[in-house]
């Protein structure tokens, strides 16, 4: 069974990370660490369902077991890449031999944790693999420009021909995320998972709400983001 985690009385803004760990013990523990460090997480516990659960929520790293039920590890990484996806992956293995290290780096995993392990450093490793890759909110960022709408991640200020917009913190993480890729097509499963850092089970229209609270702010400039029908949202490229 699926666990997604969110921080009590706070939302994760660092995005959502999949573990696929079929020892309970040891994905309820990476579950703790991360969440404490702002991540939202999603835990499968078999390598179809996590196969599966990468593709539908493009989570922002992947740590994956290797002997798991079902697909290993190694396979879901295979197949992941063969598929275009190069979402970080971080295999989390008892297996220290240096053939399994470097079969697991040549399939596209961007690092190798062994076990036992300290939860902190698998953590600061999944940061250090994230800075390494963009998928990290950390470090100087460029502003982004989108029409008369400029965000400026650093300062997290929005402008709009010039004059302040005022938004939430959730809302500016949702126009930086659409901003970030113009013209990608993102859908409410992503953002939900991107910028709430949980999976959807039940509904997207919170996605919704929120896209349209960001349209009314930017007033004359609401346009930037556009809606595809059955799909999702994209800024304007």
């Amino acid at each position: 069974m699926a666990v997604d985690t969110v921080q009590p009385g706070s939302v994760p803004h660092r995005g959502l990370v999949l573990v696929v760990e079929d020892e309970r013990s040891i994905a309820d523990l990476v579950r703790l660490y991360l969440t404490r460090d702002g991540y939202g997480v999603h835990v499968e516990h078999d390598g179809t369902a996590g196969l599966a659960a990468a593709q539908r929520l493009r989570p922002v790293a992947c740590v994956l077991d290797i002997a798991l039920p079902g697909l290993s590890g190694t396979e879901v990484c295979r197949r992941l890449r063969a598929a275009g996806d190069w979402t970080p992956v971080i295999f989390l293995t008892a297996r220290d031999d240096e053939v399994d290290r470097v079969v697991g780096l040549e399939l596209g995993a961007d690092d190798y944790v062994t076990k036992p392990f300290s939860p902190r450093e698998l953590v600061a490793r999944i940061r250090a693999v994230l800075r390494r890759t963009g998928g990290t909110p950390d470090g100087a960022e460029q502003p982004r420009v989108a029409g008369p709408v400029t965000l400026d991640p650093v300062r997290r200020q929005v402008t709009v021909a010039g004059d302040p917009v005022q938004l939430t913190s959730t809302e500016f993480d949702l126009l930086a995320h659409l901003m970030g890729r113009p013209g990608r097509v993102f859908t409410r499963e992503e953002l939900l998972a991107s910028v709430w850092g949980y999976a959807a089970h039940t509904g997207t229209r919170t996605v919704d709400v929120h896209v349209a609270q960001v349209r009314g702010k930017l007033g004359p400039a609401a346009d930037v983001i556009r809606t595809h029908r059955g799909v999702g949202y994209a800024c304007a490229g």
